[in-house]
């Protein structure tokens, strides 16, 4: 797909986003030529390791990167219209696209009613009174599937489990009814069955609300239950990207396949863990990133770096394709 051709009808277009960090008068880069649409109703995965730049990405999409991380290159876009300066950010952010955090009991303030915190999105962006706020903090608490909302209303989150926390993280995050959700790592540290209330609960507003969602997750077995089409990360780079069934049944990066194969599954007699660690990105390879733990590896992975190749439905960064 031509992502410039199409960024006047996806919801969000982000192109050959470059995000990174000065140091010694170096630039150390940890997102490099990120390219992504959204549909609007689309769910899109983003999977990989923890540091492949998943979750930066998710902030530069928010304009909420860290003090000294900054983009270097590349364009965002809402609806056809670009977005880069900070009242542009502070204009979409909370009324149009939301986060859910990663860990929901740190994204929650400690000291603070959790209705309350579920309603501040609406103080800043609707009209509505104190009475009509607290109305619709219960109604989407609800939604969400928040037992005894008028008693929630008024506890603190130390009071509620994991498993509430992280629904009144979503109801923070739907309040506003934006159109689009980023969930980041919005499961982790979730038993099994909460696991699967949350993932139920985000299918459920994709399919009634149309809201467009990009699912983050190392766990492609998660992904594998939500997301129409997934891209899969490795040290700041897209390696491939493809609709989900694809990345599943016939995986063209070594990266994926690597990934698949290390997922426990019944019937599985062993699992296999990939070689080696996600180097820090001051020590990125220049060529193709995933070298060093490739058991596909040839003599031109030490010669060329490997372009986005068009494949299937999808791209993927590998030289087995050139």
């Amino acid at each position: 797909m031509d992502i410039s051709s199409s960024k006047e009808t996806n919801l969000l277009t982000v192109e050959h986003l470059t995000i990174g960090v000065r140091k010694d008068k170096k630039e150390i880069l940890l997102v490099e030529d990120f390219s992504m649409t959204i549909e609007k109703g689309q769910v899109v995965g983003m999977a990989g390791e923890s540091g492949c730049g998943k979750s930066m990405v998710c902030k530069a999409i928010l304009g909420i990167l860290p003090p000294g991380v900054e983009i270097f290159s590349g364009n965002i876009y809402f609806e056809g219209k670009e977005i880069k300066t900070k009242k542009d950010f502070k204009n979409i952010r909370g009324k149009f696209i939301n986060m859910i955090f990663q860990e929901p009991v740190s994204a929650l303030h400690p000291l603070k009613k959790v209705g309350h915190q579920i309603g501040e999105g609406l103080k800043l962006h609707s009209k509505l009174n104190g009475k009509e706020i607290k109305e619709k903090v219960i109604d989407t608490m609800i939604s969400v599937g928040i037992n005894d909302p008028e008693k929630r209303y008024n506890q603190y989150p130390h009071q509620l489990s994991g498993g509430l926390c992280q629904r009144v993280v979503i109801a923070m995050a739907i309040i506003n009814e934006p159109k689009l959700i980023i969930a980041d790592e919005p499961t982790t540290a979730l038993d099994v069955t909460v696991q699967s209330r949350i993932i139920n609960l985000l299918k459920s507003l994709n399919k009634n609300n149309g809201t467009s969602i990009i699912f983050v997750s190392h766990d492609l077995a998660v992904l594998s239950q939500i997301a129409e089409r997934i891209n899969i990360m490795y040290c700041g780079e897209v390696v491939e990207e493809n609709l989900s069934k694809n990345i599943f049944s016939k995986p063209k990066h070594p990266y994926t396949a690597d990934l698949l194969n290390s997922i426990p599954e019944i019937g599985k007699e062993y699992l296999k863990p990939i070689r080696g660690s996600v180097p820090v990105p001051e020590e990125y390879p220049a060529l193709c990133k995933y070298a060093d733990r490739c058991d596909e590896k040839f003599c031109l992975c030490d010669e060329l770096k490997p372009e986005f190749l068009e494949v299937e439905d999808g791209k993927v960064r590998c030289l087995k394709y050139k």
